[in-house]
């Protein structure tokens, strides 16, 4: 998000509510990636976090009169994306459910020897960086919803324990022991398990075709090599030091934000530009 000052935001909230699409255009362009990024870490895949992306920019848009200034606005639209994210059911993991045993045990026993050649005629190289970007972001999913929440914000985000205390409603030091206990759960199986990021075995290169053949990578469709990175102060104006957590900053590396899709982009601009934005206002 653009750094602006707590009276420059809220100068904008009060235009865009009074209908001037110029500020709104601004707020929803200010927060876009931050929502895409969030929705992509709690869902796990690009396709159900456009999705949710849209319902989060729309429930943003209905909701703006309702902001007054009492917290600042990221945090105001943290708590709504955590809220609508943390009960969403339409996302491809909601009805399968991972666990690190279950992810455990198809490294150590998937049969990837025994699976042809299905690249399509796609670099390997490529096809095992997308798997690798892929695969750690899946993995959050064996993580409870909350757990998923609190990792993302304090890894990815770096937010301080008293705002991520506001967002999910809880203690900033009932945040920093979740966080520091789940943070250590994640390092504990990429140690186990990854070659990529810890001390397993695995590797990516050796697995493409054992997940392409399984329908966890579509060499016609690669999302994460496609998208363009950004720093994540880009998206959020993070703290120049986070708080000392734990030492585990640099066992999650492959937490990098993306800019959001040009279609969510487009979806977003089309919304903005339709008739429906002053029903919307008259809400």
């Amino acid at each position: 998000m653009n750094k602006k000052t707590k009276e420059e935001v809220q100068a904008l909230v009060d235009k865009a509510t009074s209908g001037d699409k110029k500020a709104l255009e601004t707020l929803v362009t200010d927060v876009q990636d931050m929502i895409f990024n969030l929705s992509l870490r709690m869902l796990g895949t690009f396709a159900d976090a456009e999705d949710a992306t849209q319902d989060i920019l729309l429930k943003m848009i209905t909701h703006l009169s309702s902001f007054r200034g009492e917290s600042r606005f990221t945090t105001w639209v943290f708590q709504i994306a955590v809220n609508h994210l943390k009960s969403y059911k339409k996302h491809m993991f909601a009805n399968v459910p991972l666990s690190f045993d279950f992810y455990g045990n198809d490294i150590e026993n998937g049969k990837i020897e025994d699976v042809p050649d299905l690249t399509q005629n796609v670099d390997k190289d490529i096809l095992a960086e997308e798997l690798k970007m892929s695969c750690t972001n899946v993995m959050l999913q064996c993580l409870d919803t909350e757990s998923r929440c609190i990792f993302i914000l304090g890894t990815m985000f770096q937010i301080d324990s008293r705002m991520a205390g506001d967002i999910l409603g809880m203690t900033p030091e009932a945040y920093r022991q979740r966080l520091s206990r789940v943070r250590r759960k994640m390092a504990d199986f990429l140690s186990q398990y990854c070659g990529e990021y810890g001390g397993g075995r695995c590797r990516c290169k050796n697995r493409v075709n054992y997940a392409i053949q399984s329908r966890r990578l579509n060499p016609q469709q690669l999302d994460y090599v496609t998208a363009a990175e950004i720093p994540v102060k880009t998206i959020f104006d993070v703290k120049s030091a986070m708080e000392e957590i734990d030492e585990l900053s640099q066992d999650f590396s492959f937490c990098k934000p993306y800019q959001s899709p040009g279609r969510t982009k487009k979806m977003i601009q089309e919304f903005l530009d339709s008739t429906q934005l002053s029903i919307i206002k008259n809400s």
